[in-house]
């Protein structure tokens, strides 16, 4: 018995020089570009505003049709049946999310300054944030320091998640993922970690993309690597 795949191949890639707005209202869409733009603001390197995280989040929030693309690169997978009346669900909500969201930002920013979030200076915004978020802003991070750094796992998936850690895990995809998606314009996210990434998903599909030449062969201590390992996680002798 053979099953039938919910899966069809249909649309192109994201444009990401398009204006045209498939879900948000003029206003949203200058305003969550205005706030993706201070989540990952633009400094000696492109930051969200250059590489269209915009363009990404509009067509992501739009529907079904920008969520999964196809292997090669070429489009997007259609869905029908049960896999598409799910996602026309959380995505319902997801809409949902963002206009009481960019309302909320709107609300504080006349709070912190008699204005619309868009019209704020770059530290009033941020104090917005603040205020939306109750956490201080973040300090900046600076390698090569001395002392251990530490982290967290910072989820991929926004299920369930309020709407500024929404925003931040979008902006972070936008500028991050396959230009496919409508972000990361010419790969500058990627570039700005110096991420050697394929020209298309095609490539990583075909054996065009290899990452061979980036593997080390040396023998590598990893306390020496890590060193916060050498505290938590003494070497036994």
């Amino acid at each position: 018995m053979t099953l039938k795949s919910d899966w069809e191949i249909a649309g192109e890639p994201v444009d990401p020089d398009s204006t045209e707005r498939l879900f948000f209202t003029q206003h949203e869409w200058d305003t969550v570009e205005a706030a993706t733009a201070r989540i990952m603001p633009t400094d000696h390197d492109p930051g969200a505003r250059e590489a269209r995280v915009v363009v990404f989040i509009d067509r992501y929030v739009s529907g079904i049709d920008y969520v999964f693309a196809a292997a090669d690169g070429s489009g997007f997978l259609k869905m029908s049946g049960r896999a598409a009346d799910a996602w026309r669900g959380r995505q319902f909500r997801m809409q949902a999310l963002y206009r009481r969201g960019v309302t909320e930002l709107d609300a504080l920013a006349r709070e912190v300054g008699g204005k619309s979030f868009v019209d704020l200076t770059d530290d009033q915004q941020d104090e917005v944030f603040i205020r939306m978020s109750g956490a201080p802003k973040p300090a900046k991070v600076t390698h090569g320091t001395k002392e251990p750094v530490t982290t967290f796992l910072q989820g991929s998936f926004d299920e369930d998640l309020p709407f500024f850690e929404t925003l931040c895990l979008h902006t972070r995809q936008g500028f991050y993922s396959d230009p496919v998606y409508g972000g990361n314009k010419d790969q500058m996210g990627w570039k700005v970690i110096g991420f050697p990434g394929p020209k298309s998903l095609k490539d990583t599909m075909d054996g065009t993309y290899d990452t061979t030449e980036y593997f080390h062969q040396d023998d590598y201590d990893w306390y020496d690597l890590i060193p916060h390992l050498r505290v938590s996680m003494p070497r036994a002798e």
